[in-house]
């Protein structure tokens, strides 16, 4: 058994890195909702848009920065989970998605194949796995 110094540092490492990721991905969510609305609502000009895409995408680089620092700080049993979720939500996404884009460029489905679908798609999958995850190691 670890010494209790080590578990309550461990403890709190993690609670930092998921605090690290929550803020970051607040901050690409938000970034993300001024760089699709800014255009039609605050701004015309497109420099403006392209400077909050750039940010947006930056935030998304960081976010990416903080949820691998979260993965690494994890025991070996979360990181297995993890990454069991998240190869599930990229074979679905891709399966699904491609699948999606051929029925829309064939015209076989009425609306058009739009990214958030497979982003709902894809954030479900995840979750799913997750849960299936930890049901599988209890």
């Amino acid at each position: 058994m670890l010494p209790l110094t080590h578990n309550k540092d461990w403890k709190n490492t993690n609670k930092h890195n998921t605090t690290r990721l929550a803020t970051w991905t607040l901050a690409w969510v938000l970034s993300m909702a001024v760089a699709n609305f800014g255009p039609q609502f605050i701004w015309q000009q497109d420099l403006i848009t392209i400077m909050a895409i750039g940010t947006n995408f930056m935030m998304g680089i960081g976010m990416i920065l903080a949820n691998r620092r979260q993965l690494l700080g994890l025991d070996e049993l979360q990181q297995k989970i993890q990454l069991n979720a998240m190869g599930l939500s990229l074979g679905v996404g891709l399966i699904v998605g491609l699948s999606y884009s051929n029925l829309d460029s064939t015209n076989l489905i009425a609306g058009h194949a739009e990214i958030s679908h497979l982003v709902i798609i894809m954030g479900l999958t995840y979750l799913v796995g997750i849960i299936l995850g930890h049901r599988k190691y209890q």
